[in-house]
């Protein structure tokens, strides 16, 4: 999860690339600070009258439990979205190897992205009867209207002590000395942590890496840093 970041804080993190792109991408970013819409939607969140505190910037519509949490505590959100989700390079192949006859033990699950990328391969494969580890409560809620079902093809099995992939990795319950297989669908620039823990415990691990997360602007560094002054100055007036 991106951290929430103080909207004069996000200066330093900023690349340089072409001016001409930067250009277009700044004045994107200026119009969507300044839209209506946008700002109804940082003062929903706070005091009618609050400037927002915090800028908020996951891929857009998955800041809102971000967003309610904050506004608890009377702190304003803007929401910025920086980063969004696109297909990995084994994206295709998900959907698959789910019809394939060989079914895997495991399913592991390590994020909210990659457990809905999950289920609509798992969809057009035919809803197979798939086992399901969870890093944690957050991507198991992902599953919840599945399980709910009648059909109940889908079952989320295994949740480790503490959410995190190593973890996950120590503790998925394996059968013995008997050969246990796992798919994991992960993002193309998650670690080998969770696969290599598995591997180092006798399980086949089939890695797909079926999305990946990316920036939405590229900024130049000396063009947002003068959009961001007149953003300090914007917030100083409200």
């Amino acid at each position: 999860m991106a951290s929430p970041v103080s909207p004069f804080s996000l200066a330093p993190s900023l690349s340089s690339s072409s001016s001409s792109s930067s250009s277009s991408s700044c004045l994107q970013l200026h119009r969507r600070f300044f839209s209506p819409s946008l700002r109804t939607s940082a003062s929903a969140s706070s005091t009618s009258n609050s400037v927002p505190e915090v800028v908020v910037t996951r891929e857009r519509g998955k800041n809102g439990k971000l967003i309610k949490a904050l506004a608890k505590h009377g702190i304003g959100c803007l929401e910025l979205p920086l980063i969004q989700h696109t297909q990995g390079p084994d994206s295709d192949k998900l959907s698959s190897v789910l019809c394939a006859d060989s079914a895997f033990d495991w399913i592991v699950i390590t994020s909210p992205e990659a457990g809905s990328v999950f289920l609509e391969a798992w969809k057009a494969a035919g809803t197979p009867k798939v086992k399901v580890g969870v890093v944690g409560a957050g991507t198991a809620s992902i599953f919840e209207e599945v399980m709910q079902s009648s059909e109940r093809s889908l079952d989320v099995a295994f949740t480790p002590s503490k959410a995190n992939g190593k973890v996950l990795a120590s503790e998925l319950p394996k059968n013995g000395n008997k050969r246990c297989t796992v798919l994991y669908p992960a993002s193309a620039k998650a670690s080998n942590e969770i696969e290599q823990g598995l591997s180092n415990r006798g399980f086949e691990v089939v890695r797909l890496n079926t999305y990946t997360t990316v920036s939405i602007y590229s900024l130049n560094y000396d063009i947002c840093y003068n959009y961001l002054h007149l953003l300090r100055k914007y917030f100083s007036e409200t």
